[in-house]
This record gives structure tokens, C-alpha cells and sequence, in this order.
């Protein structure tokens, strides 16, 4: 217990010190896949594999901790754990089976890895807390913020599912090459699918109440936003006048 006392808190740590440097690095390189790729980063594999490798740690690995904390039985710990665990069936099972891409356009092994680690450590620091370092049994405001962090999840969620698969759609709806993204969340953002995940791990921070939950909130939106941008910027050189002048890159009515 003292090992993994340490360990946790340096873990923890870890991920607050990622959060810069991912900010700024992706801030002037954008990850070389998708709308992205690229060559020079190495072999890549299958976009539907990647995702089920580089994802897969969320849900092998809270599996395999979850049993072994001393909350393991308690009934708000395990509604704690759920919505993520709902997130990431969906994102390592469900959501690669939806795509179809051409070799050429995979996930380079580099960023599969890079993925993968972060994906240990992340599902380490959140399973952890949950079934063994969170303190139940004092906490009084458990219920509310529960509730209302799981209404901000699902809104989040929602978002975040019904934007990829349209995603998914439009690039397999015929006629080759990328097409501008219209209607709901669209209108008013080039990124719905991100906003919709940044506000999911918004009502996990809520949920959570602690620092670990918050940690990965930020470290989200250190990810995700300098996409946005990326993916932003891309559409506008892409479609030029046709595009919508104004959308934002991710969230809505501001940035």
C-alpha cells in the first residue's frame, strides 16, 4: 500500500505535467492522422486497430485494478466507474468497428504508443481512485454532485457519439474526399465531437470531485482544443469561401 500510495501520487503529478507541453506541442503539430496524415512518422497500421490498441487499456486494465480496491463492493463506486467505463467500450469496441480507411491513411505506431501509455496511466489514476483512495463514507455531497455531473457526462456523451458517427457517415456517404459537416452542433462548430468529449470528462471532473478526475479534464482539453484548431483551419484552407465564416473550432460562440 505505501508502493502504490507513492505511486499514485507521483502518477498524478505526472499528469498535470503532461497537460503544458501536450498544449504546445500539438498546438504546432498537429498528430498525423485523419484530416493530418502524413508521411515521415514511421509504419502505421489499420485507423479501426488503432484505436482498439491504443483505447484498449481503459477497459482491460480498470478491469483487471477495480477488484483489487477496498471499495471494490461499495455501491457508489461502482456508479462511479460506470460512465467511464460506458465511454470507452464505445471509443476501443464500438466506434473502430464504424470505420473504414485506406492503409495510407492509418495511425503511425509512434502515436499508437504514445497513446497507449497515456491511456495506462490515465485508467491507473481514475480506477484507482474510485475503488480505493476516494472516501465515501465522509463525502455528503456525493449524491449532488454525482447527479449533476452525470447529467453534464451523458449531454457530453451524446454529443460526442452522435458527432463521430455523422463523421463516419459523410466520409462513407459517397463521392470521395472530405465534405463540409452540416447541421446540428456542425453549424456553430467545426469540432462538436471534441467539444461533446471535453464537457464529458467536465461532468467526470464533477463526479469525481477530486483532483484526479480534474486532472483529466484538463489534460483533455490540452489535447483536444489545439485539434480543434488544427482541424479548423484545415476545413478553411480546404473549402475556402465555402466554408461557414461563423463557426468556431470548438466551443460554441467563443472559440
Amino acid at each position: 500500500m505505501p508502493f502504490d500510495q507513492s505511486f499514485f501520487h507521483y502518477s498524478l503529478i505526472s499528469l498535470f505535467l503532461l497537460a503544458p507541453p501536450t498544449f504546445i506541442s500539438t498546438h504546432f503539430t498537429s498528430a498525423p492522422y485523419g484530416k493530418h496524415h502524413r508521411t515521415g512518422w514511421g509504419p502505421t497500421v489499420p485507423s479501426p486497430l488503432a484505436w482498439f490498441l491504443m483505447e484498449s487499456p481503459t477497459v482491460w486494465l480498470t478491469l483487471l485494478l477495480y477488484p483489487f480496491g477496498q471499495h471494490r463492493s461499495n455501491p457508489k463506486s461502482i456508479l462511479l466507474i460506470s460512465p467511464f467505463l460506458l465511454h470507452y467500450i464505445h471509443r476501443t469496441i464500438i466506434y473502430p468497428l464504424r470505420l473504414r480507411r485506406k492503409p495510407s491513411q492509418g495511425h503511425p505506431i509512434s502515436i499508437l504508443i504514445l497513446a497507449f501509455v497515456y491511456n495506462l496511466l490515465n485508467s491507473y489514476l481514475q480506477t484507482r481512485w474510485v475503488t480505493e483512495y476516494a472516501d465515501y463514507e465522509n463525502d455528503r455531497w456525493f449524491w449532488w454532485r454525482f447527479s449533476g455531473g452525470l447529467v453534464v457526462f451523458v449531454i457530453g456523451m451524446v454529443v460526442n457519439v452522435k458527432s463521430d458517427l455523422d463523421l463516419v457517415k459523410l466520409k462513407s456517404g459517397g463521392g470521395g474526399g472530405y465534405k463540409i459537416p452540416r447541421g446540428g452542433l456542425f453549424e456553430i462548430v467545426s469540432c462538436p465531437n471534441y467539444f461533446g468529449e471535453i464537457v464529458e470528462w467536465l461532468g467526470w471532473a464533477v463526479m469525481t470531485g477530486s483532483w484526479v478526475g480534474f486532472g483529466f479534464f484538463v489534460f483533455t482539453c490540452s489535447n483536444l482544443v489545439p485539434r480543434a484548431r488544427a482541424n479548423h483551419v484545415w476545413y478553411l484552407l480546404k473549402f475556402g469561401e465555402d466554408y461557414p465564416k461563423g463557426r468556431k473550432a470548438v466551443i460554441p460562440f467563443v472559440y
